[in-house]
């Protein structure tokens, strides 16, 4: 006898994908896609660990035993940190907890899911930033005689004055961005939560050049950074193009060879570099987008100059 299709496992993750998470929880794209990736790779590991196709998964394989395995397999085969471990169980959870809702007569194994606890010791790495001179350094790497690398210039010359997340960035149109005194961009960060950031005259200026250089510069929806097909640039592309000018950058200042660097530690010497100016930690926290204080707080520790 051929199994129902779909069944119900199926029929509640399109629901929590397609309504609870955009609809009901309100969550941006982002981070809908983040809680994609995270059931993704739970879903292939049951299946390996079942011996079935993932089509076949239902309920009763959705299991604290199945959770906890693959727990394990992120870090141990996936070498994953314990952060990547606690946010796959974060997604985990919140679809356990929909689930509890929709599947009343599996809520003894959906509770003992939510039972699973959040590992200790997330942060035992040192923040990577970049020093003025790594700044400088990386910026004059780049080929300013090309559009490409204009546009490049621009991008990590915005990130590196606001401290933006990359995908606040990439999520600019050219209606977000004032070039005019007093000039700003209108960043969309974590909750949908709308700022308005101050930029430099000289940031302005590139951002100017950068629009007018576009096809589409006279569409206010157009994405202010786009790719050589006209595509929105993704985040991916920025971390491409951000481990090729660091390594141009290496025989210049060789400190940059020592560090693990990302797109997020363009936000992060940006808090840095505020703080040893003498900003406050308040003003800090509001110029980065942060939740809480309590966020921005953890820069106090990050440089040996404050220290």
């Amino acid at each position: 006898m051929k199994p129902i299709r779909p069944n119900k496992l199926g029929t509640c993750i399109v629901r929590f994908f397609q309504e609870y998470l955009p609809t009901l929880r309100g969550m941006r794209l982002h981070t809908i896609r983040s809680y994609r990736d995270a059931v993704v790779l739970f879903l292939r590991f049951a299946a390996a660990l079942c011996h079935r196709g993932v089509e076949d998964l239902d309920m009763d394989d959705f299991t604290a035993e199945h959770v906890g395995k693959f727990l394990t397999s992120l870090e141990i085969e996936r070498h994953n940190s314990i952060a990547t471990r606690n946010a796959r169980l974060a997604a985990i959870h919140t679809l356990a907890r929909f689930l509890a809702s929709e599947q009343l007569e599996h809520l003894a194994e959906l509770q003992r899911i939510l039972g699973i606890p959040f590992k200790h010791g997330a942060r035992n790495a040192p923040i990577e930033y970049f020093e003025s001179d790594e700044v400088e350094a990386l910026l004059n790497s780049i080929d300013r005689t090309t559009g490409q690398g204009k546009r490049d210039y621009a991008l990590f010359a915005l990130m590196f004055n606001t401290g933006a997340r990359v995908q606040e960035v990439l999520d600019l149109r050219v209606r977000d961005v004032r070039v005019d005194p007093p000039s700003q961009v209108r960043l969309r960060g974590k909750g949908g939560k709308d700022r308005a950031c101050p930029i430099w005259a000289h940031t302005a200026a590139l951002l100017r050049e950068l629009s007018l250089r576009s096809p589409q510069s006279s569409e206010s929806e157009a994405f202010l950074f786009t790719n050589h097909h006209g595509a929105q640039l993704t985040r991916f592309g920025v971390r491409y193009l951000l481990k090729k000018y660091v390594a141009a950058s290496i025989p210049v200042v060789s400190t940059l060879q020592e560090k693990q660097l990302h797109p997020h530690s363009l936000r992060h010497t940006t808090a840095v570099h505020l703080l040893k100016a003498g900003v406050d930690f308040a003003t800090i926290s509001q110029w980065l987008g942060h939740a809480t204080l309590n966020t921005t707080m953890v820069y106090a520790r990050a440089d040996l100059d404050i220290k």
